[in-house]
């Protein structure tokens, strides 16, 4: 199985069991022991290689223990953890893998509560756990991009100079992309005064910064939204060569101006994609708006849609396809209802 198989059954896993982890025991069993035998590849039935209530005495603290400590090819390397399930991850959290960190020889130190994953290590002051983590993983909002940098921890990728040469530009790649999403949710004044004096000619008063403050907010947005249909756009676009022909019976093309790719269709697409990904590649499910509605298909191929989200009114629906590819529309109330017709769309992603 793919590593990103493996975490995506993990990932599949937590809604299934998340009204039932009731203790931090209850969380470390059902989500983190997964996570460290199926997603990372240690054997955590070998105490070699997995060291569950690891002990070490730190100065005056004694008995202290860490929930799990990991060995790779005999060297300690990674600290573990565990919060329970839903609880909010602090630094007070991490006040023993601090003391660990500096009487161990590891070099990674990992803080969850089952679905955040937080991953720190010495990068600012050798033998010091850094306060601010290098890699953090929300299994409950699961960013792609981050996939490649968490199997460099797994068991077979495990080089642990190569994670920490990439671990400073992730931490501080992690904070600037911080920064910039609260850019464009709330511009600061700093923001705001450099965007201003750019356009605005006369001379920048108090007040006249507070009027620009919601210019630049809605600028922000539009701007973010105009590069957003510029790339889907193009995605579009580069298909247009193909050589499939259109029939009523499948996702027809309604190209050209006007076509606005709204966030809850892009929400709903990415709905689509987590609930057939187990059967069928990421990159085999696109998404290609139109002005009535916006097409799912496999394989970027018209004759394979996966369904239709009609989202351009007031009453959403999704429509599904049958054998013969007749489209039948469901009313729904909010996105999260699409995840009501699972075994409809599993079921039309595996005839292709």
């Amino acid at each position: 199985m793919e590593f990103k198989d493996k975490l995506l059954g993990l990932v599949s896993k937590i809604d299934r069991v998340k009204d039932s982890l009731e203790t931090e025991e209850a969380t470390k069993n059902a989500l983190v022991m997964p996570f460290i035998h199926t997603v990372l590849g240690y054997d955590i039935f070998n105490p070699d290689e997995v060291i569950p209530e690891f002990t070490a005495d730190t100065g005056t603290k004694k008995g202290e223990k860490v929930d799990y400590a990991i060995r790779h090819s005999g060297e300690m390397q990674i600290l573990v953890e565990a919060k329970k399930y839903g609880e909010k991850l602090t630094l007070k959290h991490a006040s023993q893998l601090f003391r660990y960190f500096s009487v161990t020889s590891a070099r990674i130190a990992l803080l969850t509560n089952g679905t955040s994953y937080q991953f720190f290590s010495d990068l600012d002051a050798a033998n010091k756990m850094d306060e601010r983590p290098f890699l953090e993983l929300d299994l409950e909002n699961l960013d792609d991009s981050l996939v490649p940098e968490l199997k460099k921890l797994s068991k077979d990728q495990f080089d642990l100079e190569d994670v920490l040469n990439s671990a400073g530009e992730m931490k501080y790649s992690n904070q600037v992309r911080r920064v910039i999403q609260q850019i464009f949710r709330d511009p600061d004044e700093e923001i705001v005064k450099l965007l201003a004096g750019r356009v605005y000619e006369g001379k920048l008063t108090q007040s006249v910064k507070h009027d620009f403050q919601p210019i630049v907010k809605k600028a922000m947005a539009q701007f973010l939204n105009e590069q957003i249909n510029h790339r889907l756009q193009s995605a579009m676009s580069s298909f247009n060569g193909s050589d499939e022909s259109s029939d009523a019976a499948v996702l027809d093309e309604d190209e050209g101006n006007g076509i606005v790719t709204t966030d809850d269709e892009i929400e709903g697409f990415n709905i689509v994609k987590a609930i057939v990904r187990r059967h069928l590649g990421a990159e085999r499910i696109t998404m290609r708006d139109t002005k009535s509605y916006c097409g799912v298909l496999v394989d970027d191929n018209n004759r394979k849609p996966l369904c239709r989200l009609h989202f351009n009114r007031a009453q959403k629906y999704i429509g599904l396809f049958d054998e013969e590819k007749n489209e039948t529309r469901h009313p729904i109330d909010s996105l999260d209802d699409i995840f009501k017709f699972e075994d409809v769309l599993v079921s039309t992603a595996s005839t292709y």
